[in-house]
């Protein structure tokens, strides 16, 4: 045990009654020793000599060694309480230290006990600065309800003006996310000081009221109120919510003009703001010029570059850093994973595991599962999801939403309700998602059902929410329920339809075959119809072979997005449905004109862990000659069987039957279905996920291969899942 360099002096013995209250008992060499102690060790031996002398039980002299064992750097929570616990009856500033001490601990809730304790227990009530302290509390555990009745008893004891009161205040209601409530005590504030100013601003500017955020910066200055570094944080976080990179300029040359210290925070903030806002180059000067960087500095750099595309140099700057941490991992991992290259994003994921450099995270996994959603790489979402679990990392909301949304794309609705049923705590994130993937298999019913549950628990439904659920009222065909969910959307449940919602009711129109019905409804649109609301029209035409609304839907669509190659495509599908090849001949010609390209087919299969891609009349892959010898004897099975190709699925215009036979014969999910067959093991279903949809003849090759060969197919396309098991497909065939 350490001990003190100088020994500690006899102190006097006092009766527990006595009373400290003179300045030569206040300034008692104990006090000092306290102040000079530099370790827990000191503090005990001061403690235990303090109890053996009774002067422990004055209650000044006791707030003194429990102010020092609550507040000093080496203080230890659990002893403060000890100590505290010991006092017989502890002054008003050992209380107010208590809350204070538990308010900015991991265990906030604590501190509001403790305050509740105080008031019944205690002969004190809070003063100005028990108030501060026990909101701060409510503030760090977000529960506005506890912050609103502090705030009603501040306001009984006088104390609703305090400027200090006032500041804990505005930062709780803005912690619970309610803007108005700390705004309306913002504008009661008499005298507000810098923190009162500084507070609202970056509040608004982080809840996305940038405008606003710069109004009152304009008011700071207007009162006379002097900004400084923290202020100045605010107004950029608003230049970079508004992407305004001229105001941002103008902020860092007042900055300058000012003279306000810049510290490390502001100069992220400016790197933040320009990064936000596009422009690199003044991030890349301002980065090269500042002397101190920190792993804040090197993340929002890779940050920005990986937001912008320039993938190259954001993985340069992470192989550069001094210091790599999970958060510069998750930075470009997501960056990838959100701008479409999810295989790029697993490679990164794979190489932090490898590294061993640092831990993935929570971030980690959600980017990494979304990308294995994307790829349809079950294979590697389950090694992900089993490494949670070896890692004990309990479920949050976002995980939880992530594997569901990870299985139900990959094809696996089993796993994916599995998840959904193994958690405790579903928010409607987790609804969704579950809803969401019930719907994409077809499983209408029993996302409808689940939708009822979720309102039994007192789940609120959201935007999304009502989105999968029409979704799923239209791949079951439930017309029906469709209209009453859509039309209960306002009136029960105050979610004003958006224009994904009209879009969805189109397609169940349109996919039930009531066309006519399908266009009164937009007609009848309160918004102006979008390019999705005419494509799921034209989507609906193609089903049924309607030519005349379907050159009427593709001419709005293309209207509003010329370069719109799938409206050609799907107008073309019509044309050739219904046998009008001179049609199709001139939609190829236009496109050919006007340099508008049909976007290429591309079927994904993953086989132990490797993603396998095959794009239509493909020969790069390294086994093409045993998969197109593969494809040769299905095709010889198959007519063996009885198949004929179905030619109306061809774009263009080929006159002689081989030709028109062979170009079918390279779709791409065929060639994906053929190296399926040799290479995935016989005990699994050949999953592939394909970019556009599904056309007629493929599904049906692939419906009598699955019976010709006893195999699982389960086919992903843009818009729904097919399941092929025996020859029959649970999905229903709109072609």
């Amino acid at each position: 045990m350490e001990t003190l360099s100088t020994p500690l002096p006899s102190l006097p013995r006092y009766s527990t009654s006595l009373t400290v209250n003179n300045d030569h008992d206040h300034d008692h060499p104990v006090f000092l020793h306290i102040k000079q102690c530099t370790n827990s060790s000191q503090l005990g031996q001061i403690h235990a000599q303090m109890l053996r002398t009774g002067l422990f039980f004055d209650p000044y002299s006791a707030s003194k060694l429990f102010a020092a064992s609550a507040l000093l750097p080496f203080s230890s929570l659990d002893y403060a309480r000890r100590v505290f616990d010991q006092i017989p009856k502890p002054n008003l500033h050992s209380w107010n230290t208590l809350i204070r001490v538990y308010a900015s601990s991991p265990e906030p809730l604590q501190g509001i006990l403790i305050f509740l304790r105080m008031v019944h227990e205690s002969p004190y009530y809070p003063n100005k600065f028990t108030f501060p302290f026990v909101i701060k509390a409510a503030a760090e555990i977000f529960s506005l309800c506890v912050g609103q009745a502090l705030h009603g008893l501040a306001i009984k004891a006088s104390l609703g003006a305090d400027v200090f009161i006032s500041n804990s205040l505005i930062h709780l209601y803005l912690s619970c996310g309610d803007l108005d409530s700390a705004y309306r005590v913002f504008t009661m504030i008499g005298e507000k000081d810098v923190v009162s100013w500084n507070s609202m601003i970056t509040g608004l500017a982080q809840r996305g009221c940038a405008e606003k955020a710069f109004q009152l910066f304009q008011e700071m200055e207007e009162e006379g109120v002097k900004p400084n570094d923290v202020t100045m944080v605010g107004v950029l976080s608003a230049c970079a919510k508004k992407l305004d990179l001229e105001l941002g300029r103008w902020v860092c040359s007042y900055i300058e003009r000012k003279g306000i210290r810049v510290d490390l925070t502001l100069s992220n903030a400016m790197l933040d703001m320009y990064t936000k806002c596009g422009s690199l180059e003044d991030a890349k000067r301002l980065f090269d010029m500042m002397e101190e960087k920190d792993i804040v500095t090197w993340t929002t750099m890779l940050d920005g570059y990986a937001k912008l595309g320039e993938y190259e140099t954001a993985k340069q700057v992470l192989d550069t850093m001094p210091r790599q941490d999970i958060a510069a991992w998750n930075a470009l991992i997501s960056g990838y994973e959100q701008n479409g290259k999810s295989k790029e994003a697993l490679s990164l994921y794979h190489e932090l595991q490898q590294s061993q450099i640092a831990k993935p995270d929570g971030i980690t996994l959600v980017s990494a599962l979304s990308a294995c959603a994307q790829l349809g790489a079950m294979g590697i979402g389950e090694c992900i999801h089993a490494y949670v679990k070896e890692q004990g990392i309990k479920l949050n909301c976002h995980l939880t939403t992530s594997l569901i949304d990870m299985y139900s794309k990959c094809g696996d609705i089993k796993k994916a309700l599995d998840v959904f049923y193994s958690v405790d705590r579903r928010d409607v994130f987790v609804w969704s998602a579950m809803i969401a993937g019930l719907a994409m298999h077809g499983q209408g019913r029993d996302a409808i059902d689940l939708f009822s549950r979720m309102q039994e628990t007192m789940t609120k439904p959201n935007s999304v929410t009502f989105t999968n659920v029409l979704c799923a009222c239209s791949h079951a065909g439930l017309v029906k329920e469709g209209k009453t969910f859509f039309n209960q959307m306002e009136p029960v449940y105050g979610i004003r339809p958006g224009v994904q919602h009209y879009s969805c009711m189109v397609d169940i129109l349109g996919r039930a075959g009531l066309l006519e019905e399908a266009v009164e409804f937009i007609e009848k649109m309160p918004l102006l119809p979008s390019d999705s609301v005419w494509g799921a029209l034209l989507g609906a035409c193609q089903i049924h072979g309607n030519v005349e609304l379907a050159e009427l839907a593709c001419r709005h669509l293309l209207e509003l997005d010329p370069e719109n190659n799938g409206a050609y495509v799907l107008l073309s599908n019509v044309y050739a449905k219904t046998g009008k090849w001179d049609g199709v001949s001139r939609l190829r010609k236009h496109m050919r004109v006007t340099g508008l390209k049909k976007e290429q087919g591309c079927s994904r299969i993953e086989v132990n862990g490797v993603i396998h891609e095959f794009l239509a009349g493909d020969n790069c892959h390294p086994l093409s000659k045993e998969i197109y010898s593969k494809l040769d004897e299905i095709v010889v099975r198959l007519k063996s069987a009885g198949y004929v190709p179905n030619k109306s699925h061809l774009l263009q215009l080929i006159e002689e039957d081989e030709m028109q036979e062979h170009a079918l014969n390279l779709h791409s999910e065929k060639l994906a279905i053929a190296f399926g067959l040799q290479y995935v093991e016989v005990s699994q279903p050949i999953r592939i996920i394909k970019n556009l949809r599904v056309c007629g003849d493929c599904h049906s090759v692939a419906k009598l291969v699955s019976r010709l060969y006893n195999r699982e197919i389960i086919l992903r396309d843009r818009y729904r899942f097919h399941h092929f098991s025996g020859g029959n497909c649970s999905c229903k065939d709109y072609w």
